[in-house]
């Protein structure tokens, strides 16, 4: 008896170039390389996306895709040539859910953007009067997902982009070329930077407790709270918490009902569906700690102690668009990041995390009764790891 089989299709080949960007990973695309379907946002670019990444993974390792398994490292960005006037690139950018068939589009990843502005000029998307032969790239570029302006200053030398250098970034293992990162008015499109209008809350969690919080909108809605009230240092690597599922569970609860306060969803049931944000952070006053490296950081050298949550879990380091959040509230009286960090802090601060410490600085202002953001900067760096195609079967997309 002889047996007929439906052959199956050949995988699709998709362009695709894998890049660091601060502590983060992601594969980045250019928009016009996705096929013709993917191209546009919905159900087909979505599938696409998660497959190349690997999700949603039961076992929670990303075998079979480009993904790492991590907040951190499972990232897509598309980027096209900017839409919007006096603008280089379009850059948009989808945090990967590692066991559920989700890609959330409701926010930025500031590590990643350290990449955008490389990945946009070897790939032509930046006008080539703009890139000088030596010296520095200045590349704008419109976050598609929030609307706002970030400016990017890559080093160029010979025409090219220099990736290598000898700027340390904790979290970062090798060192390479400083990329330094502008987020041009960061805070909510409707100006709304403390979106109940308060610097501090009363969040009622039933079940939980009742804890002040400063809830704020700039680079990426932010949760924090105080590290005492919730019972910790401030000080704790991700063991202490990742390890622990009923501390998980208790984070993501708080978070859910920080976002329904923050009016970013209107029954609890949405946050499990927009887990990118808000995110959740506690704060406390500088205190020596050992890092995730075991380096060992001085109270002395740092204003303040930071933890963040990405994905419901605790990131290794920090979040990008958690510290333009992080440096907004800092120089802002009254925020809990702020009286963390003593209550003077004059346009910069430096604070520890995970995996070492990090400078931001943040200009804000008060001239009409209510707090406006106007630019926060960092440095990061970032760097090609692979470039070529990606496969990708076409019965799972």
């Amino acid at each position: 008896m002889s047996v007929t089989t439906q052959p199956f299709k050949p995988q699709l080949k998709i362009p695709a170039t894998y890049m660091r960007g601060g502590t983060s990973k992601g594969v980045f695309f250019n928009l016009a390389d996705l096929p013709l379907d993917a191209q546009v946002a919905g159900r087909a670019r979505d599938n696409l996306l998660l497959r190349v990444i690997g999700s949603p993974d039961p076992y929670a390792k990303h075998t079979d895709g480009m993904g790492g398994a991590t907040s951190s490292t499972s990232k897509t960005v598309i980027l096209s040539k900017s839409t919007v006037a006096d603008h280089d690139v379009d850059y948009l950018f989808g945090q990967v859910a590692i066991d559920k068939p989700a890609i959330d589009w409701s926010g930025n990843c500031g590590n990643l953007t350290a990449a955008v502005g490389a990945f946009a000029i070897s790939q032509g998307l930046v006008d080539a009067s703009r890139i000088p032969n030596d010296g520095i790239a200045v590349v704008r570029i419109w976050q598609a997902n929030i609307s706002k302006t970030i400016i990017a200053h890559v080093p160029i030398v010979n025409g090219e982009v220099q990736e290598t250098g000898d700027f340390m970034l904790d979290g970062v293992t090798f060192p390479a070329a400083e990329v330094k990162v502008e987020f041009v008015d960061p805070a909510d499109g409707d100006g709304a930077l403390f979106p109940t209008g308060n610097l501090v809350d009363d969040l009622n969690v039933p079940g939980v407790g009742t804890f002040k919080a400063t809830m704020i909108n700039a680079g990426i809605p932010t949760i924090f709270v105080n590290a005492d009230e919730i019972g910790y240092s401030g000080t704790e690597l991700q063991e202490a918490i990742n390890n622990d599922e009923a501390a998980l569970t208790r984070f993501e609860t708080i978070r859910s009902y920080g976002a329904l306060q923050m009016g970013l969803i209107t029954d609890l049931e949405q946050a499990k569906t927009r887990q990118h944000t808000p995110k959740i952070a506690f704060v406390s006053p500088s205190k020596s700690y050992v890092s995730s490296s075991g380096s060992e950081v001085d109270a002395q050298s740092i204003d303040l102690c930071v933890r963040a949550l990405s994905m419901g879990k605790l990131h290794h380091a920090m979040m990008g668009t958690a510290a333009v959040a992080i440096g907004t509230a800092a120089v802002i009286p009254g925020t809990l990041v702020n009286l963390a960090a003593g209550g003077d802090v004059q346009g910069e601060v430096v604070f520890g995390h995970p995996s070492g410490t990090l400078k931001v600085g943040a200009v804000a202002t008060n001239e009409t009764g209510s707090w406006q953001v106007n630019k926060v900067s960092m440095s990061r760096s970032a760097r090609v790891l692979m470039e070529g195609n990606v496969r990708v079967p076409q019965e799972h997309i």
